[in-house]
């Protein structure tokens, strides 16, 4: 009698489907902070590394390589469930399958990124040659998960942007949409810039951009599922 009553006043508690999809977004909470906590550490400690010159996946490379390698893959994977805590939370309306398969592939693009390194290039690490050194195979692989992830994430921008619009949630659609916007410029900024500085700091700032949105994002749910079945 005890144990019934309790489940009765603690619904969301007990109800497995919302405990699983709360636990899938809250690894969208906490994949970017993770990433970007352990990325800027091995800028600011790595020798010879340059935040001002070269780009986070150049941390892939040397002794050290391993942490930012384990890093993607394990941002990829917590991404991954993040896009099936998505899918769920979302279900039924609109964008609830692209969405999420969206972000499911910007969480492989990182597994990829992590697998086919990219090549040493600009001085680093310590002992590289100035220059954009040459291209490996692995390089064009890592070049081209990169891409693809990318190009995904920003275009589920656009459809979460849609989906808040028409739920008459003005401001998380201009906050989605805008993200959207802003790691597109900034993605082709460093794809373009040939290594300036100010296309090297755009991108940063654009990761952390995006990645603050997915952990808003996915928050957000996880708050409104909470809710929903208190």
């Amino acid at each position: 009698m005890t144990q019934q009553m309790t489940r009765t006043a603690n619904p969301a508690t007990c109800d497995p489907q919302t405990s699983v999809t709360k636990s899938l977004l809250g690894y969208g909470v906490i994949a970017g902070p993770v990433y970007i906590v352990v990325s800027l550490a091995q800028a600011l400690t790595r020798d010879g590394f340059d935040l001002t010159r070269h780009q986070w996946s150049l941390l892939a490379g040397g002794d050290l390589g391993w942490i930012q390698i384990a890093n993607l893959i394990v941002a990829g994977l917590a991404t991954i469930a993040c896009a099936v805590g998505l899918r769920r939370a979302l279900t039924p309306g609109r964008g609830a399958t692209w969405a999420p398969w969206l972000v499911g592939v910007y969480g492989v693009s990182l597994i990829g990124a992590g697998i086919f390194r990219a090549d040493p290039a600009m001085g680093f690490p310590a002992g590289t040659p100035e220059g954009p050194g040459a291209i490996s195979w692995h390089g064009m692989l890592h070049f081209a998960c990169a891409a693809v992830g990318f190009l995904c994430v920003i275009v589920a921008c656009f459809v979460i942007g849609r989906r808040f619009a028409a739920e008459g949630r003005t401001g998380w659609a201009v906050y989605s949409r805008g993200t959207g916007v802003l790691f597109l410029v900034a993605f082709a900024a460093v794809a373009t810039g040939a290594g300036a500085v100010w296309a090297n700091l755009s991108f940063v700032a654009g990761v952390v951009i995006i990645w603050a949105w997915l952990s808003a994002l996915s928050l957000h749910l996880y708050r409104r599922a909470t809710r929903q079945h208190a």
